[in-house]
C-alpha cells in the first residue's frame, strides 16, 4: 500500500506507466499446449468461413459468368487477402500493439489514449473511434451466430431437398440452446473446444487436399496477377465480388481480441502452422472442384465430400459454428464488462462463472438481448447468403478503426518514424478501404443492419460517457473541498458514534453528497470514516500490492483509492481485506456501514448535451444497475441517501 502517491489526486482514468509490447514468455511445451487451446477459441469464426465464403463469391447475383479465369482470380484474391490482412496486418503488426498483453479494440483505444492529454479534441476523436469500433463488434456478435449456424444447417439441403423446411427451425433451436447454456459458464464446454476444432481443421484440410490432388493446376492461383487481371477485366462486378471475398477474413479481429488469453506466440503458431494451411487447402480445393464440376458452386463446401459423409460433416460443421458463436458471445460479455469499467456503459449484473478464470463471466441482459436479436436476424434474412452483406460491413468497419488506432500507437506511443508509419498504415488502409467500399455497395441488401445497430449503440455509449462527464463536472463545480471541510469540522466535531462508515465517492478531493446528508440529518460522525473512490486504470489488471492507496487525515478519517484494471470487477470484500492487510486497520463487517448516494438526475437547459440526449441519459441512469450490487456490498449494511442533480 502506498501512503504518499503523487497520482492520488483526482485525474483522468489514464495511468502514466511504461508501455509493454512484449509477449508473455512460454516454454516450448506450454506454447504448443496453448496453441491447441487457442485453436479452439480464437480461430472458430475465421475457421468456419469456408462454409459460405466462396459460395457467395460465385453468387449469380454478381453477374460474372463462370470461367476458369474467374476461378483463378477469386482464389488468388482469397490467398492474398489472407497474406496481407491476417498474416501481415494482424498477426505480425497489430498484435504488437498490446495493452500489457491484452488485445481488442477497447484495450487498443486505452493504449492510444495513454499519451494523449485528457479532454483534448484528439482524445475525444480516439474515444469516438474506439467506441464506434466496439459498437460494430456488437453487430458482429449478432451476425456471427446467425450466419455460421445457418450455413452449417443448410447442409441438410444437400442431403435432400425435403429437409430444407427444417433448416430455419433447427437453426433457431440450436441458437436458443446455445444462449440458454451461457449462464452455466464455458469452462466445461471449453475443454471440448480444442479437440473439436482441431478435428474440424484437419477435416477441411484433408477435404481440400483431396480436391487439389485431383486438379493441382489450381495452385497457380498463388500468382497475384490472376487477382489483378480479374479485377481489371470485370471492373465494377469484380469490385462487388471483392466484398464477398472479404468473408474469408471474418474472425480476424478475434486473433487480436483474444490475445490476452493465450499470448502472441501461441496464436501466431496456431495461425501459421495449423489454421492458415488448412483454410488455404480448403479454399484451393473448392476452386479445384469448380474447375472440374462448375455445378458444385450451389453449395461447394458440402459437395466436396461423398454423399454418405455429408451428414457427419453437417454435424461437425454445426459443432464448429456453435464454438465460433460461443467465442464471439463471450467476447461480447468481456467487451461490455470493459466498457462498464471504462465508463461507456451503465452498470449491469456481472456473474463470474469460474473460480479460477477471471475472464469467464456471464451478463444476463447482454445474453438475452443478443438471443432476441440473433433470432430476429435469422427470421428476417432466412438464408446465410442474405446475411453476407451485413456481415462484411460490420467486420470491415471494425478493422478500419483498428488500423486507425494502431497508427496512433505506432507514432505516438512507440515513437516510430512518421514515414515508416505512413507506409505501413497506408498500405493496410488501401486494402481495408477497398474491402469497405466493396461492402458498402451492399447496404440495401442488408448492410444497413449493422450500420443502424452500430449507430444506435454508439449514441447510447457516447451519451452515457458524456453524461457522466457532466455529472463529474457538476460535482467539482458545486462540490465542497474534502480536506478543508474536515479540518473545519474537527475543530467543533459532531457527536462520534461507534463503528465504521464507508462513503463511496466519485472524487477523492470533494465530499460525497451522502456524507453531507448523513451529517445534516443524523448529526453524528462515526468513530472511523473512510472516503472510498474506486478508479479504473487503462490497464487490464492491477496487482494487489498496487491496488490500495490510503491517506490519513487524522481523527480516524481516511481517504482511500482502490484501483482496478478494465478487465477486473471491483469487489468490496476484497478491498476491505487489502486495506486490513496493508494498513494494519481491522474491520468488523457487522459494525461497518456503507453509505451511497442515490441520485435523481434532472435534465435542464444548462450547457451540456442536447436536451433529448440529457433525457436519454436520465433514463439510462435511473435504470442502471445498483452501485451496491455492482460493488458487492452486503444489503444489510447499506445506507442509501438520495440527492437531486441537475445537468
Amino acid at each position: 500500500m502506498s501512503v504518499s502517491n503523487p497520482e492520488f489526486s483526482e485525474s483522468s482514468l489514464l495511468r502514466p506507466v511504461d508501455i509493454s509490447r512484449g509477449d508473455q514468455s512460454h516454454g516450448k511445451g506450454a506454447s504448443v499446449s496453448l496453441m491447441f487451446a487457442a485453436i479452439g477459441v480464437v480461430f472458430g469464426d475465421i475457421g468456419t468461413s469456408p462454409l459460405y465464403a466462396l459460395k457467395e463469391c460465385f453468387s449469380t447475383e454478381h453477374g460474372i459468368p463462370f470461367s476458369t479465369d474467374a476461378v483463378y482470380g477469386v482464389i488468388s484474391m482469397v490467398f492474398w487477402a489472407f497474406a496481407i490482412v491476417v498474416s501481415l496486418k494482424y498477426v505480425l503488426f497489430v498484435m504488437r500493439a498490446n495493452n500489457h498483453g491484452e488485445g481488442g479494440i477497447l484495450a487498443l483505444m486505452a493504449l492510444a489514449l495513454r499519451t494523449t492529454p485528457a479532454n483534448s479534441k484528439r482524445s475525444l476523436l480516439i474515444i469516438m473511434a474506439g467506441v464506434f469500433g466496439a459498437c460494430m463488434f456488437y453487430g458482429d456478435a449478432i451476425i456471427t451466430p446467425a450466419i455460421s449456424v445457418l450455413s452449417a444447417v443448410e447442409g441438410l439441403g444437400v442431403i435432400s431437398t425435403d429437409l430444407t423446411r427444417f433448416i430455419l427451425p433447427l437453426t433457431i433451436v440450436i441458437l436458443t440452446a446455445l444462449f440458454l447454456i451461457q449462464k452455466t459458464g464455458t469452462e466445461v464446454v471449453g475443454k471440448l473446444f480444442g479437440p473439436i476444432m482441431v478435428l474440424w481443421f484437419a477435416a477441411i484440410g484433408l477435404m481440400g487436399l483431396y480436391q487439389v490432388i485431383q486438379n493441382p493446376a489450381i495452385l497457380a492461383a498463388i500468382n497475384p496477377m490472376y487477382a489483378i487481371q480479374f479485377l481489371i477485366e470485370h471492373a465494377l462486378q469484380g469490385f462487388i465480388v471483392l466484398g464477398a471475398v472479404f468473408l474469408v477474413l471474418t474472425g480476424a479481429e478475434a486473433l487480436y481480441a483474444d490475445m490476452g488469453h493465450f499470448g502472441i506466440k501461441p496464436i501466431r503458431m496456431g495461425w501459421f502452422f495449423v489454421v492458415m494451411p488448412c483454410l488455404m487447402l480448403n479454399y484451393f480445393g473448392q476452386g479445384a472442384m469448380f474447375l472440374d464440376n462448375p455445378e458444385t458452386i450451389s453449395n461447394p463446401f458440402f459437395l466436396m465430400v461423398p454423399e454418405f459423409l455429408v451428414l457427419p460433416l453437417v454435424i461437425l460443421a454445426t459443432l464448429a459454428t456453435v464454438i465460433a458463436s460461443q467465442a464471439v458471445i463471450s467476447g461480447a460479455f468481456s467487451m461490455t464488462s470493459q466498457a462498464i469499467l471504462l465508463g461507456f456503459v451503465p452498470r449491469m449484473k456481472v456473474r463470474h462463472t469460474s473460480d479460477r478464470e477471471i475472464g469467464q463471466i456471464y451478463m444476463p441482459i447482454v445474453n438475452w438481448t443478443l438471443l432476441v436479436l440473433v433470432i430476429a436476424v435469422v427470421l428476417a434474412f432466412k438464408e446465410s447468403a442474405n446475411l453476407a452483406a451485413a456481415y462484411g460491413i460490420a467486420v470491415t468497419t471494425t478493422m478500419i478503426v483498428t488500423t486507425f488506432l494502431a497508427a496512433i500507437v505506432m507514432r505516438v506511443v512507440w515513437r516510430w518514424n512518421t514515414i515508416l508509419v505512413t507506409l505501413v498504415i497506408g498500405a493496410f488502409l488501401i486494402v481495408d478501404l477497398a474491402f469497405l467500399t466493396a461492402n458498402l455497395l451492399k447496404i440495401m441488401e442488408g448492410g444497413w443492419f449493422p450500420l443502424l445497430l452500430g449507430a444506435a449503440c454508439f449514441l447510447l455509449l457516447m451519451t452515457w460517457y458524456q453524461g457522466r462527464q457532466l455529472l463529474r463536472k457538476r460535482a467539482v463545480e458545486e462540490g465542497i473541498e474534502l480536506k478543508g471541510f474536515i479540518e473545519v469540522l474537527m475543530k467543533n466535531p459532531p457527536h462520534r458514534v461507534e463503528g465504521t462508515a464507508i462513503f463511496l465517492t466519485a472524487h477523492v478531493d470533494y465530499l460525497p453528497v451522502s456524507f453531507l446528508h448523513n451529517l445534516k440529518h443524523n448529526h453524528v460522525l462515526h468513530e472511523r470514516v473512510f472516503f472510498l473512490k474506486v478508479s479504473i486504470w487503462d490497464v487490464p489488471y492491477v496487482k494487489d500490492d498496487e491496488r490500495i492507496t490510503l491517506r490519513d487525515l487524522g481523527n480516524g478519517i481516511y481517504v482511500v483509492r482502490a484501483v482496478y484494471g478494465f478487465n477486473e470487477t471491483p469487489d468490496m470484500g476484497k478491498i476491505i481485506e487489502l486495506i486490513e492487510k496493508s494498513s494494519g486497520l481491522s474491520f468488523n463487517l457487522m459494525d461497518t456501514s456503507f453509505f451511497l448516494s442515490r441520485d435523481t438526475i434532472v435534465s435542464t437547459e444548462a450547457p451540456g448535451m442536447a436536451l433529448w440526449r440529457e433525457r436519454l441519459f436520465c433514463w439510462m441512469y435511473q435504470n442502471a444497475g445498483r452501485q451496491s450490487d455492482f460493488f458487492k456490498i452486503p444489503a444489510n449494511r447499506l445506507v442509501e441517501l438520495g440527492a437531486k442533480v441537475e445537468i
